[in-house]
């Protein structure tokens, strides 16, 4: 079989699902520039997809659209596998809609390629240090178990396949996405989390930095972790005078004035998702963030 005129995807990925919080993503990591333009797809109640080496990236909206009819993730990828010329040289793994994975490494894949298959994910990787998969498998299964999410938990197994030793070549890009039904910003939409790395010597660990940005803005509000905004209002109106929001009297009473101007601040520092100007209560990381950026 010819090989095609593109070069290859050398990259190791993961695919995943999190029954606890019905998401599915993908997390993936290449000497590759802007890899998560092309490897990672997903779409909450279809499941997720990463195609790589000489990458199809057919597999991505066919395969989702197989899996939204009830394909299983196996029946999918056999599907789309058996229609393609160029199936030697393709990998992809996927989890479907009922987080069942399944993964196809083409017996022309350059080596070391091969992937892991588990319950409810799959790790796959082509051009890279022997041990990679299996290290990233073991992490993933190991940080489930714990806290965070399952963002934490892909760029987590991310960085375990790196330790190993990765991509043969290097690496330059990494990016993971998750999806969930209403997890979007504004709550219409699926794309609960898409961050990328394009070109970074460490792209891993940006991601990392990323992902916990992300959890700032737009995690969910832990009702235990609150505090009462009449506790805070001095402080806040200190606060609010210093960054020009504010010009009222600093009395330590949460008035209308006081709530307006902390809500344009938290606004302007795209923390709306955290609080939004209503309530008698403040999420504390929202308040630790402005506390640290703009306190005496």
């Amino acid at each position: 079989m010819a090989s095609p005129a593109l070069p290859p995807i050398a990259t190791f990925s993961i695919v995943a699902y999190d029954a606890a919080r019905v998401e599915w993503g993908v997390a993936v990591q290449s000497k590759f520039l802007a890899v998560g333009a092309v490897v990672p797809f997903t779409r909450a109640g279809a499941g997720a997809v990463a195609t790589q080496s000489y990458a199809n990236m057919a597999y991505g909206p066919d395969g989702l659209a197989l899996m939204a009819q009830g394909l299983s993730a196996e029946e999918t990828i056999a599907r789309l596998v058996e229609a393609d010329e160029g199936r030697g040289l393709r990998q992809v793994g996927m989890v479907d809609r009922a987080g069942k994975a399944a993964a196809y490494t083409g017996p022309d894949c350059y080596a070391w390629a091969g992937h892991i298959v588990g319950e409810g994910y799959a790790c796959q990787g082509n051009i890279l240090v022997p041990g990679t998969v299996e290290a990233m498998a073991a992490r993933f299964e190991a940080a489930r178990q714990g806290p965070g999410e399952l963002a934490d938990w892909l760029v987590a197994a991310l960085a375990a396949g790196q330790a190993a030793g990765g991509d043969s070549r290097g690496r330059q890009a990494a990016a993971v996405e998750v999806v969930r039904a209403g997890g979007g910003y504004g709550g219409n939409n699926d794309r609960y989390l898409d961050l990328r790395v394009d070109d970074d010597p460490f792209p891993i660990q940006r991601l990392a930095k990323l992902v916990e940005m992300h959890h700032l803005y737009f995690g969910a509000v832990d009702p235990a972790a609150v505090v009462p905004l009449a506790d805070i209002a001095a402080e806040l109106q200190t606060l609010l005078r210093r960054t020009g929001h504010y010009d009222g009297p600093e009395d330590g009473e949460f008035n209308p004035a006081t709530r307006k101007a902390l809500r344009a601040l938290v606004g302007a520092e795209n923390l709306e998702e955290r609080w939004d100007g209503t309530g008698d209560v403040i999420d504390e990381m929202a308040l630790a963030y402005l506390r640290e950026r703009f306190g005496a």
